[in-house]
């Protein structure tokens, strides 16, 4: 996994839905999960919400939250 993936997957902010604006990785779990389960969107956006999902399912999203931007809008 290249770093610089992982950290650009981290801070893009949804784009659309109930919670645009917010970064992928504060995106609730079970959201992820419906999208695994209806499908990712084709593109980059659906590969970095697969990365996502990923991470949530592992228990890693407390390790990458310092990752985050500062001037992100942390909302969870």
């Amino acid at each position: 996994m290249d770093q610089a993936i992982l950290l650009k997957a981290i801070n893009t902010q949804m784009p659309f839905g109930k919670y645009a604006g917010r970064p992928l990785l504060l995106l609730p779990e079970p959201y992820l999960v419906w999208f695994h389960q209806q499908g990712f969107p084709a593109g980059q956006l659906g590969e970095q919400l697969a990365l996502m999902y990923e991470v949530k399912r592992n228990g890693l999203e407390t390790m990458l939250m310092p990752l985050l931007k500062e001037n992100t809008d942390n909302r969870g």
